[in-house]
């Protein structure tokens, strides 16, 4: 079975080191894609997303993602222009304050 891989074969290799690129679908694991690149890409990668998929679905799914750092969910908030509180990961960590938040 053929994949659709084309962008993945074009991201930093780190963003995969769990798994063989040649099997990840740049359609089938979108999501998979972006949230890797968003928690440990670097700006070219981002780029590359952004350019392959669109600033719209790249945003979409980013505030699909369960888990984001805050400084990238801050720096999504401001770059799709989103509410934080359209982002899962945000009504999620609502919903389980820590006890500190350092």
């Amino acid at each position: 079975m053929k994949t659709d891989n084309e962008i993945v074969l074009k991201l930093s290799k780190s963003l995969f080191w769990d798994t063989d690129p040649n099997t990840i679908d740049s359609n089938k694991h979108a999501s998979l894609i972006v949230e890797r690149v968003l928690s440990m890409g670097t700006w070219e990668d981002f780029k590359k997303i952004i350019a392959y998929y669109s600033k719209e679905r790249v945003a979409m799914y980013a505030a699909q993602l369960r888990y984001m750092d805050k400084i990238v969910l801050a720096f999504c908030v401001t770059y799709f222009n989103i509410p934080k509180e359209n982002f899962r990961c945000y009504t999620q960590r609502q919903l389980h304050p820590t006890h500190w938040d350092y």
